[in-house]
């Protein structure tokens, strides 16, 4: 196959995803905005509310780290794509039935399930991106879902005109969004079929200057390994690399390999002895069949950079979906906003992240992606505390009032991208690429919990505003203090730096 091919195929995949990122944002603008209106049509409490919205995020948040785990046991995720996308086809078709309120909550918990596909795809970025363009690639997807919030509120406009029968259904603006999404997620069905690759890993072969004989690189690394025989130009990529990977990412594992011990058997039986570790072990052919046998959770997620990352997570989504929760009653509140005026809010909100994240997929290739994260935290922390001051109790006349509040929106959301992106970057460098879908899916799954516990924190506290920012200022200051004591140790595994490898070459 040549390369042009190679790299059309690589686009179209991209494309693809872009398009999946980009109509889950979709779904939730267009279905958000009338859900509430839905749901009391079917006679049901205030409550069901935040049930329907929090289904959709639990079965998400189950979902995705077995998605994840799929993806790295098969090195495909074609299949669990379109495997996901039918539930969100038949989710949003039993919205669009919509007989009763108890089948409005399963259909979101239907729907939900098909979002844990984002754990593949996520395992599949990192393994075909380098890790220097990693951060790009991440921003540039993240910003489609961002343009599909955008644009949601746009297909809202005609939905809401719908007034018809389809069969024994009736369309109207309630029911016509699951339609609507039922037609989309079918059509990108289609687009996945004829338009979607599994591409191949960006192996270490690449290093080899040849990428035609892959199978003859995994019999060469075999008999290597039988015979503790390590060659010159290819040592970039045997068991030597492996254990300095072992050394930067776990530091458990230091101990396991002599820093001075020039002998090739030495380090053949060091690899041997090496089981709780994660991360890569040759030979290639026995790690493709079962990536995750030496897996442990405790080795790969109890590391001090990983917990300090997937509450950088958790964290940032719950003060994001908090404050989301909280701005519509306070706009109600204090300047009588209707709809018309909070999707103004929020088209305007998600242009500012989408030139947010633009910018962050630019500073990314010029800075580290922890000094990225400290940015974004500074920001967060700004916004928090303008938030206590100034929106708690609202001071001054109506015009400041709102001067008071645009700022504080404006500095919440313009912190987003910057802890968005870095965050999942790092957090794709210094656990395993192996086992990346089934992180990527307990990552995502933090992110869920936060999601469905930011409203129901906020949703209660309307009106004891001081006690919700309060929180949220505490948990953005232990972030700080946790990044700040954990700066060093927030950088890629050292299998990157070439200096290693000579000295353990001799």
């Amino acid at each position: 196959m040549n390369t042009m091919d190679d790299r059309r195929k690589k686009k179209l995949t991209f494309f693809t995803i872009g398009l999946i990122f980009l109509l889950s944002g979709v779904e939730y603008a267009v279905i958000l905005p009338t859900i509430w209106r839905y749901l009391q049509t079917l006679d049901a409490a205030p409550y069901f509310l935040g049930l329907a919205l929090s289904a959709f995020s639990l079965s998400g948040l189950l979902t995705g780290p077995l998605f994840g785990l799929w993806s790295d046991r098969t090195r495909t995720t074609k299949k669990i794509i379109l495997f996901a996308n039918v539930f969100e086809m038949i989710g949003n078709f039993m919205y669009f039935m919509g007989f009763s309120k108890w089948l409005l909550l399963s259909s979101r918990l239907v729907a939900g399930i098909g979002t844990g596909s984002g754990s593949s795809i996520f395992g599949l970025l990192t393994r075909i991106t380098s890790p220097e363009d990693r951060a790009t690639a991440f921003a540039a997807v993240m910003a489609c879902r961002q343009a599909g919030l955008l644009i949601g509120p746009a297909f809202n406009i005609f939905l809401r005109l719908s007034d018809f029968h389809l069969g024994p259904f009736v369309v109207n603006k309630y029911t016509a969004p699951g339609l609507f999404m039922c037609l989309m997620w079918t059509l990108l069905q289609v687009v996945v079929i004829f338009m979607y690759w599994d591409l191949p890993p960006l192996d270490k072969g690449k290093n080899k200057g040849s990428l035609t004989s892959q199978s003859g690189g995994k019999e060469e690394e075999e008999e290597e390994d039988d015979r503790g025989i390590v060659k010159e130009d290819n040592d970039e990529e045997k068991p030597l690399m492996v254990s300095k990977e072992l050394r930067g990412s776990y530091g458990s594992v230091v101990t396991s390999d002599p820093p001075g011990d020039d002998s090739s058997s030495a380090s053949n039986a060091t690899l041997n002895h090496i089981s709780p570790p994660p991360s890569p072990l040759p030979p290639e052919s026995h790690v493709s069949l079962s990536p995750f046998k030496n897996f442990s959770i405790s080795q790969e997620f109890l590391r001090e950079e990983v917990i300090v990352l997937l509450a950088a997570q958790f964290i940032t989504l719950f003060n994001q979906t908090a404050l989301e929760t909280m701005v519509t009653p306070m706009t109600q509140k204090y300047f009588s906003y209707g709809e018309l005026e909070n999707s103004v809010m929020y088209c305007l909100c998600s242009v500012e992240v989408i030139a947010g994240f633009l910018f962050v997929r630019w500073l990314s290739q010029r800075v580290a992606e922890r000094v990225v994260l400290a940015i974004g935290l500074t920001i967060c922390n700004i916004s928090a505390v303008w938030c206590l001051v100034f929106l708690a109790k609202p001071l001054g006349s109506s015009p400041w009032q709102l001067t008071e509040f645009i700022i504080g929106v404006f500095l919440q959301v313009l912190g987003l991208p910057f802890v968005a992106v870095a965050q999942v970057s790092l957090f794709s460098k210094i656990t395993s690429e192996k086992t990346q879908g089934f992180s990527q899916g307990v990552r995502r799954s933090v992110g869920g919990l936060a999601t469905i516990l930011g409203p129901l924190w906020a949703g209660g506290l309307t009106e004891n505003l001081y006690i919700m920012l309060g929180v949220m200022m505490a948990l953005l200051v232990l972030m700080t203090v946790m990044l700040a004591f954990s700066y060093d140790r927030l950088v890629a595994p050292a299998t990157e730096e070439p200096v290693d490898d000579s000295d353990n070459c001799g």
